[in-house]
């Protein structure tokens, strides 16, 4: 082309047979061609590419040029231009041809076409049904196409790989669609275009706006495009979106093994194709990790596989399973772990000439590798590996075990970056299973110390039958302080507890069993329910105030606690129940109705300076009562009425066996995931049989003593207890002569047959006695050692007329008779 600030226009006429038979000096001074070189050849010859369609005839509209063309220079050179097409006729109307008149297009100087030809960017322009008109040089290297080569040509045609998706997982639109939705819609559009250049290795990342050209009526003419690679950016981009990802999809749960395949799934696939975590067993039993390396030189190092997660189908792991795995010693993992520093392995030096092919958009320069990497090991190639980074998976100062990333089939090198991402992710995994080691230790010593608090085995007795189930909240919840217990008291009673503390783990646990402890020596001591609790309040303020801080640094526990203390008696059948904060009872009778219980919680433990009520219900033989913690009813599904509701319809399943019915109502109320611990207390009453218990009036007479040693053994005789007439004679001598003289009428004698023979003597003073050591001389003080020596056990409880001593001896077969 001439350079020329301004462009001719040019003037041919061309015959009916398209054949050029005329030619004008502006022809020769914008295409390089002369009357003589195109006169007699057909017009067509001048284009680039087939002629679009209706060239010449109609191509163009009246006095304004409207169609785009792309004209051929003599030079070689293409002359982007608009035409229109004028109708010749004779004298007698005859057709003659057309006057075609070509302009370039824009008239703009010939330095704007150099500017663009010489565009770093990827420039093209397209006609509307996708053909090429006009490529630059950038373009070019781009696609692997000169501008010749594909002039008039469809898009399709040349660069078929766009027709479709790269990534089509993520839904990604063809780039040849996106064209042809300009061309339809006249509507620009911007996206960002992932692909491998032709005689690449490396998928490139392109940042590309289409929009329409369109004439000086408003159609649209053409397509045009350009694009810049921005690789260095968009992989970056993608290695902080693996980060983000890793940020919430790493240590969600606080479990080892959950974790470790946690960080197996995060990098695959838009990272590497392949990852393995490895982790020392102490690791994955919660213990401390070794300390150091613990490996001699040239031991085998065996660890365990806690996940393994690839693209592959049978490169998945079973999520929970282990694997143990063994690390010969020199080998890359030995190494890293030793070393405390991470390796890439490159199965063949990329590039060419000694350069490094470092990746899409990035500088090659090895300086921003640290020492030692990477390492060209072509042995990996035989493990079908292009790849590998090995990072060693450390927390806190301590060795966990070793991660490695590795990639397949995809020809991509690592990079320095590629290693900052890897250890990032790692660095990152590493502290959350470190976190989840230390829950995992200490839910299992809060675990291993609840168990050990709670009853181990329940005690025989005939007031009631029981059945009992604890069960810890789900992994990843600590273990909460619910507890429960069955207290056998003097008269054959029997005490049924439960309770939570506030808090979860070793504090709540330890708190528990300080409770569970109070409420076993309160009971011994036979306080009624209210009065037991009103204590227990008293106790956990104290434990509040200890657990102050000493230090402005120093953690303080949860405080407080509720609890549900009844006693019942199998005699009256009376049960007496008092609640601090706790859920009360459900007391179903055979019948299948619900007894409803007349109190109201009082305030939980801890809060101090408050009563509590104590209300008595005579209860049916065989009723059903039902104690339990909130972690039993509580539910995301359900509130609290409707956990109630759903707890009395599985109490209503006809079973015998109260162990079966307590696995019907825990398999029914508690959900797979648990949040909290959740304690069941399944009580069986029943009813001691009148003949089993003998009572009598005693007058204040010492001379009644004998006449009360006579009943008495006259009653166990008849019991059939002989063997037992010794000692009873013994007690009841020495019990009723006691309350006769330092005791206040009335005074009663009872005996109860029960898993124990009892005997007791009531009076209505509160004046307890106590068991003390008599001199040599003494006349008196022996009777209460006697009674300790002779039977079971013995005690006062205090009565709201007085006080009651009590006894108990042991029988050779305790049950019914």
């Amino acid at each position: 082309m001439a350079d020329k600030q301004d462009s001719p226009t040019a003037a041919v006429v061309v015959d009916p047979d398209g054949m050029v038979s005329g030619w004008s000096e502006g022809g020769r001074l914008l295409l390089g061609w002369t009357a003589g070189d195109m006169v007699g050849r057909p017009v067509t010859d001048l284009l680039v590419g087939p002629p679009p369609p209706g060239f010449p005839e109609g191509y163009g509209a009246g006095s304004d040029p409207t169609g785009f063309i792309l004209l051929r220079h003599r030079d070689g050179s293409t002359v982007d231009a608009v035409a229109a097409a004028h109708p010749l006729s004779g004298p007698d109307g005859q057709a003659l041809g057309h006057v075609v008149t070509i302009q370039r297009w824009g008239r703009r100087p010939v330095i704007a076409d150099r500017a663009f030809e010489q565009s770093p960017f990827a420039l093209g322009v397209y006609d509307p049904e996708l053909r090429f008109l006009w490529i630059n040089a950038s373009s070019g290297r781009v696609i692997a196409h000169s501008e010749e080569q594909v002039l008039g040509k469809k898009y399709r045609e040349v660069l078929p790989e766009f027709d479709r998706s790269l990534f089509p997982e993520r839904d990604d639109k063809p780039y040849t669609d996106a064209l042809a939705e300009v061309a339809r819609t006249g509507e620009p559009t911007r996206l960002i275009t992932v692909f491998r250049p032709r005689g690449s290795d490396y998928a490139n990342a392109w940042a590309t706006s289409i929009w329409p050209v369109r004439d000086a009526e408003g159609m649209v003419r053409a397509i045009a495009n350009w694009g810049f690679d921005m690789s260095a950016e968009y992989w970056a981009r993608q290695r902080l979106l693996i980060l983000n990802q890793a940020s919430g999809g790493i240590g969600r749960t606080l479990d080892v093994v959950g974790t470790a395949r946690e960080l197996a799934m995060t990098p695959v696939p838009g990272f590497v194709d392949l990852v393995s975590v490895d982790l020392f067993d102490e690791v994955l039993r919660g213990e401390e990790p070794p300390s150091g390396f613990p490996f001699a030189p040239g031991e085998t190092i065996t660890l365990s596989r806690a996940a393994q997660h690839g693209t592959k189908a049978d490169s998945d792991q079973a999520p929970g399973a282990t694997t143990p795995v063994t690390h010969a010693p020199g080998s890359v993992a030995a190494r890293c772990m030793a070393a405390g520093r991470s390796t890439v392995e490159l199965a063949a030096e990329p590039g060419q000439g000694g350069e490094w092919a470092f990746g899409p958009g990035l500088a090659a320069d090895p300086a921003h590798w640290p020492p030692g990497n990477p390492v060209i090991d072509e042995s990996i190639a035989a493990d079908g590996l292009t790849g590998r980074i090995t990072v060693p998976l450390r927390a806190r100062g301590a060795l966990l075990g070793v991660v490695a990333f590795s990639r397949l089939d995809r020809p991509e090198a690592f990079t320095a970056d590629d290693l900052i991402l890897a250890e990032e992710l790692t660095a990152k995994a590493a502290v959350a299973i470190d976190n989840a080691r230390r829950y995992s230790r200490e839910r299992t010593t809060a675990l291993t110390l609840q168990r050990a608090l709670l009853p181990q085995g329940l005690p025989n007795q005939e007031a009631v039958e029981v059945a009992s189930r604890y069960l810890p909240g789900g992994t990843g919840t600590e273990v909460g302080g619910d507890w429960f217990d069955v207290i056998p008291l003097s008269g054959a009673r029997v005490a049924l507890v439960v309770g939570d503390v506030v808090g979860h783990g070793l504090h709540a646990s330890a708190s528990m069993g300080r409770l569970r402890t109070a409420v076993r020596t309160l009971a011994d001591v036979d306080l009624p329910p209210d009065e037991l609790l009103t204590h227990l309040d008293d106790l956990v303020l104290h434990l509040a105030s200890d657990l102050q801080p000493t230090g402005p640094f120093q953690q303080t526990g949860e405080s407080g606690a509720t609890c549900l203390y009844t006693v019942y008696d199998p005699v009256s059948r009376h049960l007496t129940l008092a609640s601090a904060g706790h859920p009360l009872p459900l007391i179903i009778s055979q019948d299948g109705t619900r007894t409803p219980v007349p109190v109201h919680p009082g305030p939980p433990l801890g809060i101090g300076g408050l009563p509590f009520e104590a209300t008595e219900l005579q209860l049916p033989e065989g009723s059903l009562l039902t104690l339990y913690t909130d972690g039993l009813l509580e539910s995301r599904e359900r509130d609290v009425d409707e956990g109630i509701t759903e707890l009395q319809r599985a109490l209503s399943h006809s079973t015998t066996s109260l162990e079966t019915l307590c696995d019907t109502v825990m398999d029914t109320m508690l959900p797979q995931r648990r949040t909290d611990d959740a304690a069941l207390l399944l009580v069986r009453t029943h009813a001691l049989d009148p003949h089993h218990v003998a009572d009598w009036d005693v007058e204040p007479d010492t001379a009644q003593v004998p006449r009360a040693r006579k009943l008495a053994v006259d009653q166990v005789d008849a019991w059939g207890l002989e063997e037992a007439a010794f000692v009873t004679e013994l007690v009841v001598s020495e019990l009723v002569t006691n309350a006769i003289r330092y005791g206040e009428p009335p005074i009663r004698l009872r005996l109860i047959r029960d898993t124990s023979l009892i005997c007791e003597v009531s009076d209505a003073s509160n004046t307890a006695p106590h068991l003390r050591r008599a001199r040599a001389f003494d006349e008196g003080g022996r009777g209460l050692l006697l009674v300790a020596q002779l039977t079971q056990g013995w005690g006062t409880r205090h009565t709201p007329d007085g006080k009651t001593i009590w006894c108990a001896q042991s029988l050779p077969q305790p049950g019914r008779h």
